[in-house]
């Protein structure tokens, strides 16, 4: 009865959260979306405007500390209201700055709102499924692997990042390493998947966990060289400069 007492208060107070309207960006608002939750205090909040109803924001929001009320104002028009209990300082561990959220699903909405919603959806029925039998861990090395069976490095890199974020082991990856060579042949192993930001990812997380490095310190450097800021990893569309092709440095091995 509390609970809902105190659901009820925050609701009649929605009104006057401070409104983040992100329906004409198309770049990543997420980190932006994050910055400005983290200044919010406990019992105040946060309502974001979006063309489709932004799903992806309710676990990281929630790991933060939010709850969330929905109302869709017209087809074109979702209202999301986020309101926090309690203050969770964000990190790889409770999800909430899991390395790479589902930027991609911006490109469905450059086409079409109705398509962004309807992959949006999707993404919810794979991603964030309750009671899910697999693990997420599992998951997205099942991803991976898949993504190394199409030749979809882009993609490949990003899960095995996120993997990592979650708690991999570069003995696990060792094996998976192993697995694609044995799958995809010596010959493919050597010309595509070697010279790749899959492999060099995974380099670099077996060259610094052996000099004694700190998982958070790989993981900030893991984003610095294969995050979003590479073109090689990013799903947004972005021009290409020279400054922005730079090559993997060499690593120690």
């Amino acid at each position: 009865m509390e609970k809902q007492i105190m659901e009820k208060q925050w609701e009649n107070k929605k009104e006057s959260f401070a409104i983040v309207d992100v329906r004409k960006l198309t770049t990543n608002f997420l980190p932006m979306v994050l910055k400005r939750a983290q200044q919010v205090e406990v019992g105040d909040g946060l309502c974001i405007v979006q063309t489709f109803e932004p799903k992806p924001l309710y676990s990281a929001l929630q790991d933060l500390g939010f709850e969330h009320i929905t109302q869709k104002v017209s087809p074109r028009e979702y209202r999301v209201y986020f309101y926090r209990t309690e203050k969770r300082d964000i990190t790889y561990e409770t999800g909430a700055d899991m390395p790479f959220k589902p930027t991609a699903i911006l490109n469905y909405k450059k086409i079409d709102d109705t398509l962004a919603e309807n992959v949006v959806d999707f993404w919810e029925l794979i991603w964030e499924k309750e009671d899910a039998a697999l693990d997420l861990k599992t998951k997205l090395l099942l991803s991976m692997s898949n993504a190394v069976g199409a030749s979809r490095f882009r993609q490949a890199t990003r899960e095995l990042i996120k993997a990592y974020s979650l708690g991999v082991t570069t003995a696990e990856l060792d094996e998976i390493f192993s697995l694609f060579a044995w799958n995809q042949g010596i010959g493919h192993f050597s010309s595509e998947i070697g010279p790749s930001t899959l492999f060099g990812a995974y380099q670099q997380i077996k060259t610094r966990e052996k000099a004694g490095w700190e998982k958070k310190t790989i993981l900030n450097e893991l984003m610095e060289m294969f995050g979003d800021g590479n073109p090689d990893v990013n799903t947004l569309y972005v021009k290409r400069k020279k400054a922005c092709q730079r090559s993997v440095p060499e690593m120690e091995l």
